[in-house]
């Protein structure tokens, strides 16, 4: 396992094995080690990096836009020498993973996208803003998330996993925290889909509050080659708390 930074301060773990790699973009408020059970459970190389202000990678811009992740990405790549590779985002991580699809699709070999908002309806939208702006007012991050992030048996069975979530959550810089979120909660689905040629996976917990069952057949309906997944009996971070289901779903993609 290798850690560096690239030349705009990004910083990265790398498993190095096969090509094409499999690189990871992590939700906004967390970083790269929420991927951990995903790090080795590949053939391909795995790179899991963190996006801007968060983890180790900083944030130096007033205004952030999903073009400034996309450009990040685009960096790391082309410094790794990496020419094509297979993309997967979680939650915001897969809204930066649409814009630079949307962009880039020749770059990819397949597309996965885990958790992802789309079309909120008017109630979903107005809870996501009242979040955002009782974060404002309290300038800190609510604990209650991880009861939407995982289900109440696995917390009460895993409480390491929610100490270490909870503890990558209290060391976030608010002030990147609330620029990067505000972007997650303004998002207005406007990307070409049209432009996302290459196979994709839609993925989704069964008890996803926020990124429902219904957000991820709806999404997948309007990407060309596209297929769902719902992991049953999971909520957001799916990734954790049902690996096996998520990973194999990620390689009859990927080896499709």
């Amino acid at each position: 396992m290798i850690n560096n930074f690239d030349s705009k301060r990004t910083f990265y773990q790398i498993n190095i094995k096969k090509d094409p790699p499999i690189i990871f973009v992590h939700g906004v408020g967390l970083n790269h080690s929420i991927w951990e059970p995903q790090i080795d459970a590949f053939d391909n190389t795995v790179i899991a990096y963190d996006i801007l202000g968060h983890g180790k990678t900083p944030l130096v811009k007033k205004d952030i836009t999903f073009e400034d992740f996309s450009d990040q990405l685009t960096n790391l790549v082309d410094e790794l020498n990496i020419k094509r590779f297979h993309l997967v985002g979680f939650s915001i991580g897969s809204l930066i993973a649409r814009n630079f699809a949307c962009k880039f699709n020749h770059r990819l070999e397949s597309l996965t996208l885990l958790c992802s908002v789309f079309k909120r309806s008017k109630d979903q939208q107005q809870i996501v803003n009242d979040r955002f702006e009782l974060a404002k007012k309290n300038n800190s991050l609510s604990k209650q998330a991880l009861k939407r992030w995982f289900t109440e048996d696995y917390l009460n069975k895993n409480p390491k996993t929610y100490e270490k979530i909870k503890s990558i959550l209290d060391k976030n810089d608010m002030t990147n925290f609330l620029k990067v979120y505000q972007l997650f909660v303004e998002h207005k689905d406007n990307e070409e889909f049209n432009k996302i040629k290459t196979k994709t996976l839609v993925i989704t917990g069964e008890e996803d509050v926020g990124s429902t069952p219904e957000m991820s057949k709806n999404l997948s309906a309007i990407i060309e080659n596209s297929n769902l997944t719902i992991i049953p009996k999971a909520k957001h971070l799916c990734s954790i708390e049902c690996p096996d289901d998520v990973n194999n779903a990620m390689k009859r993609l990927i080896n499709a």
